[in-house]
This record gives C-alpha cells, sequence and structure tokens, in this order.
C-alpha cells in the first residue's frame, strides 16, 4: 500500500485552516528531495507556515507540498515531500500531530539518481543546485570534511 502520510498531511492542514488557526509543518531537511532555503534551517529541521496568507500559491499534491514564500524580502520556491514532515500543528494552540520521517525507497532513489546523473555530467546543473543521489550519501557527505566531499554531488541552495 501506498503511505497515509499524505491523506493525514491534507486532513490536518483543511482541518486548522478551516477553524481558523495557522498551520506550521516542521520539515526534517535529510529527506531526499526537500527544497527548502538552508539558512533557515537549525538542527536539521526547519518549521514552515504554510497558511494560505503566508504563501503564494500552495499545491497539496500527491508526492509533495509545494509553494513559494518569501524569506528574507526573497520569493523561494519550496518543494516537501510528505515524508520529510515531522509535524503539522496549529500555531496558536498547538493541536496537530507528529509524524514518522520517511526516506524513499531505494528503487525511487535510484531512478531519481539516474535521471540526475545524465544532466551533472552534461554540465547543465541550475547554478547553485545539484542533486542528491541518495539520503545515505547525504548523510556521509555532511559528516565528511569538505576537501573530502567534493565531487560528489550535494544539494545546496545559494542565497
Amino acid at each position: 500500500m501506498t503511505s497515509n502520510k499524505p491523506y493525514i498531511v491534507k486532513a490536518f492542514y483543511d482541518w486548522i485552516s478551516d477553524n481558523q488557526l495557522t498551520p506550521y509543518i516542521v520539515v526534517d531537511v535529510s529527506v531526499y528531495g526537500v527544497l527548502v532555503p538552508m539558512s533557515y534551517v537549525n538542527d536539521g529541521q526547519i518549521v514552515l507556515n504554510v497558511s494560505g496568507s503566508a504563501v503564494g500559491s500552495i499545491a497539496l499534491g500527491d508526492e509533495a507540498i509545494e509553494f513559494s514564500a518569501r524569506f528574507g524580502g526573497k520569493l523561494e520556491h519550496l518543494c516537501v515531500p510528505y515524508g520529510a514532515i515531522a509535524a503539522i500543528y496549529a500555531k496558536e494552540n498547538g493541536a496537530g500531530t507528529s509524524l514518522p520521517i520517511e526516506h524513499p525507497e531505494a528503487a525511487q532513489e535510484e531512478a531519481l539518481a539516474a535521471v540526475d546523473k545524465p544532466a551533472a555530467s552534461q554540465g547543465n546543473e541550475e547554478p547553485g543546485l545539484s542533486a542528491v543521489t541518495s539520503a545515505d550519501e547525504h548523510q556521509q557527505e555532511q559528516s565528511k570534511p569538505a576537501s573530502a566531499a567534493k565531487g560528489k554531488p550535494s544539494l545546496k541552495v545559494v542565497k
């Protein structure tokens, strides 16, 4: 069966919003596919206000939540896979739920890595962004000194 997490997150988002409260999500940035401004990350997590009034347009898709928001006056596009959401709650009273972090399965990661590698080898990467080939490699990269990490793909956000 597929994950029930997208359904749970969408239901809590609607419930919190319908009660005129402010939905916040806690995102684990170590999950493959998370695209957030890294300068706002603390201890591997970022807390995001995802209310309709705080974001441009929000799309609660099948695999991820995508929206645009301003950080330090700069408009940023964010992508948060449901597996990266550790909690969704109302700012005003804390009502909500915590959720387990779900890393993509190896088959999904390999498929995504295969798509990203040809673009990287051709030099067609977007400036300041590169693909993470797997969550394990990403974690290994973070633990290595900067000089040892050169040459391997990793997610980098340029301000």
